[in-house]
């Protein structure tokens, strides 16, 4: 994913940036409430909603990006389709997800955002991120970068990557599973 930065000498102007957003602080009591009703449906609903609201947090956050923030796309104006699409430019993957399979660079993300004492959104020690409905991520401007599979990975990569990430090849090998 490096390849979506222009190094600081070529004279191009890159962004990246990191994200954090829950909304999900409420949730756990509101589940309890309806798991002492036996409401297994408002379960349910609460858990996909809160999820929903997250994503949709965070795809907000995405959009005052490129049209305010960094302003890179100041005059887009697309319809619900186009967006669900991803026809806008830029993107915002997440660590664990198919373009960055490894989930310890979330680490990296907290230390730097200092994501904890900032929000109060945690990391579980899976690096599961706590409450459940919240989500973390990269925003990319680069007009050519996209998503893509981290396929299948051959023992000297993984032994590459675990030298350059300071780790065994074991624990590597756990965090890219």
């Amino acid at each position: 994913m490096s390849d979506f930065i222009a190094p600081k000498h070529s004279g191009k102007t890159d962004y990246i940036g990191a994200f954090a957003v829950s909304a999900g602080f409420k949730q756990e009591d509101l589940v309890k409430k309806y798991e002492a009703e036996d409401d297994q449906y408002n379960v349910m609903l609460v858990k996909t909603l809160t999820d929903r609201l997250a994503e949709a947090f965070a795809e907000q956050i995405h959009l005052e990006i490129r049209k305010e923030i960094w302003g890179y796309a100041p005059d887009e104006d697309m319809c619900l389709a186009d967006i669900h699409a991803m026809k806008y430019q830029g993107i915002r993957p997440a660590a664990g997800y198919p373009t960055q399979p490894d989930h310890t660079e979330k680490t990296t993300m907290w230390d730097l955002m200092k994501v904890t004492e900032e929000t109060g959104i945690e990391m579980t020690e899976g690096l599961a991120l706590y409450p459940t409905s919240s989500t973390a991520g990269l925003y990319f401007a680069n007009p050519h970068s996209y998503y893509f599979n981290v396929d299948e990975i051959c023992k000297d990569q993984v032994e590459s990557y675990a030298k350059r990430k300071g780790m065994s090849t074991a624990e590597a090998e756990k965090w890219l599973a």
